[in-house]
């Protein structure tokens, strides 16, 4: 059995993906990379043939019809046979000398039959052009000492959210849980890190610098005006979330779990609402209450939780002055952070 099963979501990335190819490379036979050919236009699938073709042991090629980010996520769980997974998408890479180490831990885990679900490290925003690149890490609430549980730890604050990009799951854990993501939306990596939690008890953090996103290619699902035009899908993945928020939340007893899952959560409606702002018109702002509304409706309990939260407060100051306040300060994490 293969120790990692690494998903590469690919569409249209002919230019840039070898980047992402050959750092997994590194991780030998113990690795199985699944290039999810998502419908290209372009080069991708023959580009990805080629190095199947060299590592016939390792690569494998998958082609589909376009189906979107989750489609191409969708197909790649399906076809893992890794005892883990984890998903780098192609403009991104990951740093070697972590990723021999982690593999070194998940090999110990799989041969000592540890029951671990999910291995967290840290990740890296790499924004084209800056100088200081903002690392997302979790030292000062987790510990890089072997195997906990959610009863062993206070929970992970708003500023040191969970994304896919800091995320290795039991594939196992991914198969059973029920997660099927939308197809033809972007944003579904939101999806991908929240709704498998409620379902891991033990965990492993590797304070490493592991995985690295990359901000700042033209067209990017994250560049600012390219999130504008696709406010719906955020929207459509943010209620999504409340949903499974909602369902999870009676079988949620670890307090930890259901910080870190509700302030992912709130980081999430927070990051719509900021959205729908800096597009402040009529159809925005209604659509702005319509998020809130959703979540009131489906859990009065936790509309409160999170609007009463620093962050829901922050994007609900009223009126033009209280907008212009949630935009300032939404600009100026996005300088410290780099994100998008």
């Amino acid at each position: 059995m293969k120790i990692l099963s690494v998903i590469v979501p690919c569409y249209n990335s002919q230019s840039y993906m070898e980047h992402a190819i050959l750092t997994l490379l590194s991780g030998g036979e113990d690795v199985e990379i699944l290039l999810i050919d998502d419908g290209s236009a372009d080069g991708t699938l023959n580009l990805a043939k080629k190095y199947e073709s060299m590592h016939p042991d390792i690569i494998r090629v998958i082609h589909q019809e376009n189906k979107g980010h989750g489609g191409a996520l969708n197909t790649g769980i399906e076809a893992a046979a890794g005892a883990y997974l984890k998903v780098v998408d192609s403009d991104d890479w990951v740093n070697v000398d972590a990723y021999l180490k982690i593999l070194d831990e998940l090999k110990n885990v799989v041969r000592n039959n540890e029951p671990l679900d999910m291995l967290l490290s840290n990740f890296v925003y790499e924004k084209q052009g800056a100088k200081r690149k903002k690392v997302i890490h979790y030292r000062h609430y987790l510990d890089d000492d072997g195997l906990f549980m959610w009863s062993d730890i206070r929970g992970l604050p708003v500023t040191n959210y969970l994304m896919m990009h800091s995320i290795i799951y039991r594939t196992q854990l991914l198969k059973k849980c029920g997660l099927k993501l939308p197809e033809h939306t972007f944003y579904v990596d939101s999806l991908y890190a929240f709704v498998p939690l409620s379902h891991v008890r033990t965990i492993r953090y590797m304070d490493l610098n592991f995985y690295r996103y990359f901000i700042g290619r033209e067209g990017q699902s994250v560049q600012e005006k390219v999130m504008l035009t696709r406010l719906p899908q955020h929207e459509r993945v943010t209620k999504l979330m409340i949903d499974a928020m909602v369902q999870a939340e009676p079988d949620v007893h670890d307090k930890a779990l259901r910080k870190t899952m509700r302030n992912n959560l709130a980081l999430t409606i927070a990051v719509d609402s900021i959205m729908s702002m800096l597009e402040d018109t009529k159809e925005n702002r209604q659509n702005r209450k319509n998020i809130w509304m959703y979540l009131r409706e489906s859990d009065k309990k936790l509309y409160r939780k999170i609007r009463m939260s620093p962050l829901g407060m922050g994007v609900n100051m009223p009126g033009w002055l209280g907008r212009k306040a949630a935009v300032g300060c939404y600009h100026l994490l996005q300088r410290l952070y780099g994100f998008n």
